[in-house]
């Protein structure tokens, strides 16, 4: 059943976590940055939490106004969850405590890595060249389409297909982040059959070369 606990303190800091507090409700923030996703979506994302904890975190995250439902336009035509006006405010906080949590350790291993905590690390980390001719990529991601695309010097994330991309990399999100971070290079994840490439690989070495971890 969705909580409806207080901590009953006038502070705006214990009002926000009245809201925001209950365990998996910041990840489900998190898992909704980069655009809709549906419940199916959130629940690969998020392993460790059960169906019946989902629902009440996305009743009482809707019930505070921060995530609302819609429905695709057909063919789609599917409920997906997505962050309202207010709930897109917590996205600096958010990247803000991601910043300060990577100098936590790592839980004991097997820990899990979810497509959006990647993709976010890639948004912030890209530094394209804004005089740079604009660039589109397809990132499959555990069965998750997403399109990456760089202009201006920004980067733009959003799931779904890309019209005409220039390159494609089909992996998974540990593989992506170590080639991110350059504990493994592109040559050797598409040796080991770990990734696969499909498009023009100059640009997608181009892009990941352009990331500042």
């Amino acid at each position: 059943m969705p909580t409806s606990r207080t901590y009953g303190d006038a502070c705006g800091i214990a009002r926000a976590l009245d809201v925001v507090g209950e365990r998996w409700a910041l990840l489900v923030v998190r898992e909704l940055i980069l655009g809709p996703q549906r419940f199916s979506d959130l629940r690969r994302a998020l392993p460790g939490v059960s169906s019946n904890m989902l629902t009440d975190r996305l009743r009482e995250l809707e019930s505070h106004g921060v995530v609302q439902q819609r429905r695709l336009p057909p063919p789609a035509a599917s409920v997906v969850y997505d962050l309202t006006d207010s709930g897109r405010e917590l996205e600096p906080i958010v990247l803000a405590l991601g910043g300060w949590g990577l100098r936590v350790p790592l839980p004991p291993a097997p820990v899990h890595l979810s497509a959006t905590s990647v993709l976010l690390f890639l948004r912030g980390s890209l530094r394209p060249n804004p005089q740079a001719a604009v660039a589109t990529y397809r990132f499959e991601l555990t069965n998750q389409v997403w399109t990456v695309r760089t202009q201006d010097g920004q980067v733009h994330i959003e799931p779904g297909e890309p019209a005409h991309p220039h390159a494609g990399l089909r992996t998974d999100p540990a593989t992506l982040n170590s080639l991110l971070d350059g504990s493994t290079s592109l040559a050797t994840a598409l040796t080991n059959g770990a990734a696969n490439l499909t498009g023009d690989e100059s640009a997608l070495r181009w892009l990941l070369g352009a990331v500042t971890p």
